[in-house]
């Protein structure tokens, strides 16, 4: 029972053996139904889990970033700088007329440039080596600030105008790009202490 394959195939010659005549495309198109054209389907599923993944791995990042910044701030604590006052006489003359009391556009024309010079004046850190450029520009914003209040006095006095209208916001703007210009030249005095410390 036991036969050497070899001489099984001696014995009986090679059959041409060839499939029928279309079989190669009936097998390529059975193929194709079966499983489909895999590079052009796309799953909608998996598309819009992508971008929820990306969406969740966004709000994980800005949370992470506002969580640090809170505890970055918690441990530098920010010295609040105050504006001199003015003298109390200009302040009593001061009428109830205000630019943000003539239309909603220009309250918040005004909000913005007050919330920006607020925002700005917070943020100054005085020390030693820094306090006498920060006194300087406070003096120039203390000057602006009494020209802004001459110039609501002008409003409140003679009425709106369009030029007293655009003084108050050029004021405005002028005291927020000046406190830009400060935060500048406390950026480059400390990058100059840096500097000649590691050259020290």
């Amino acid at each position: 029972m036991a036969q050497d394959i070899r001489k099984m195939f001696e014995n009986n010659p090679e059959e041409d053996t060839k499939a029928p005549q279309g079989h190669q495309t009936r097998f390529e198109a059975k193929l194709n139904d079966a499983f489909g054209n895999l590079e052009v389907i796309e799953n909608p599923r998996t598309t819009r889990f992508m971008w929820l993944k990306v969406a969740a791995i966004a709000i994980v990042l800005l949370s992470v970033g506002a969580f640090g910044y809170q505890q970055l701030s918690k441990e530098n604590p920010v010295e609040v700088v105050e504006v001199p006052k003015q003298n109390t006489e200009a302040n009593n003359n001061v009428a109830k007329i205000t630019l943000g009391d003539l239309s909603p556009d220009l309250k918040k024309v005004e909000n913005y440039y007050l919330t920006g010079i607020n925002v700005q004046l917070a943020s100054l850190k005085i020390k030693d080596e820094n306090k006498e450029l920060i006194d300087g520009y406070m003096q120039q914003l203390s000057e602006l600030d009494k020209e802004y209040q001459r110039l609501t006095l002008d409003l409140n006095e003679a009425g709106p105008t369009e030029a007293t209208i655009t003084a108050l916001i050029d004021n405005l703007q002028l005291r927020l790009e000046l406190l830009f210009k400060l935060k500048n030249k406390l950026k480059e005095l400390k990058n100059q202490n840096d500097e000649t410390t590691n050259i020290i």
